[in-house]
């Protein structure tokens, strides 16, 4: 976790970086999509996509990231962005 330097929100001691979130979606949430959604070997983008939208959601309902951050995160590759 890194301190909060965020624009225009200063609320949160400290948050959780991008990467620290995306490692984490990927070594669990992901793997849960690609078990549910993908066992015929092709890619489901917009479950890939739901997912770490919900991630992210979660994250920031806990406090462990800001509004800012959950509002201006773009999704990561394994999302087709």
């Amino acid at each position: 976790m890194s301190s909060n330097n965020l624009p225009g929100d200063s609320s949160l001691p400290t948050v959780i970086t991008r990467d620290e979130a995306i490692e984490m979606w990927r070594n669990y949430e992901f793997q849960f999509v690609r078990h549910q959604y993908e066992r015929d070997g092709v890619p489901d983008y917009p479950a890939r996509s739901e997912s770490f939208g919900n991630f992210t959601d979660m994250l920031c309902k806990n406090g462990d990231i800001s509004d800012w951050q959950y509002n201006n995160w773009s999704h990561p590759e394994e999302c087709g962005s």
